[in-house]
């Protein structure tokens, strides 16, 4: 009788070590997995950020310009400056523009008809340091809107490289870019985006080589 219970204490003990080296195992990959969890969102962070000193490294120095009444202009400005870095500048005209939608398109629609020059409130002191400008705008009247024209016309942007972008309710950058090239007839113009779709704006930056 001795012996059997020697006998079965004897496996119980073996039992018990057993089950207590597969647990260890268990806990063992378990506390090694938000390890690896941390070193992959590491190494993912550190590729990010290659990949923007990569897109953002070329040696350019880049502004982002934009005229923006309702908004809309301004928020792809600042997704482009988010992808591409560099310095924002908007274009502010002294006497604002109406508010009402009808006003402002009357405004807008008399400005184009008299080839009119709206006096800006602020300008860009350093403009000579810059490499690419990109120069954003709604379409007005099928055309970047005049302050536009006063803002090109304010600078020698000669040997830089010029980027258009636009937002609008129907119309195409190309009913603009006839005026962008006449301002800018020295400058590099590359393509330009109707940026009503966000989607569109990596992809567009990456196909110009600003990505």
């Amino acid at each position: 009788m001795k012996k059997l219970l020697i006998l079965a204490l004897s496996s119980l003990m073996i039992f018990s070590l057993t089950a207590c080296g597969n647990s260890n195992a268990v806990n063992s990959v378990s506390s090694q997995k938000p390890a690896a969890d941390v070193t992959d969102k590491a190494t993912a962070a550190s590729a990010k950020t290659s990949e923007n000193i990569t897109a953002n490294g070329k040696g350019k120095k880049i502004l982002v310009t934009y005229f923006s009444h309702s908004g809309n202009t301004r928020r792809v400005a600042e997704q482009i400056h988010n992808l591409v870095g560099g310095d924002m500048f908007e274009i502010k005209t002294v006497a604002p523009y109406p508010t009402g939608y009808q006003e402002s398109v009357e405004a807008a629609k008399k400005e184009k008809e008299t080839d009119g020059r709206p006096q800006l409130s602020a300008k860009v002191d350093n403009m000579a340091s810059y490499d690419v400008v990109f120069v954003g705008y709604p379409i007005w009247w099928h055309t970047a809107p005049m302050p536009v024209y006063t803002f090109l016309e304010a600078y020698d942007l000669s040997g830089k490289t010029v980027i258009p972008f636009c937002t609008s309710g129907g119309s195409d950058i190309a009913e603009s870019m006839a005026a962008i090239n006449s301002l800018c007839p020295k400058s590099n113009i590359l393509e330009g985006l109707t940026a009503n779709d966000a989607n569109t704006i990596e992809p567009w930056l990456s196909r110009i080589g600003m990505r």
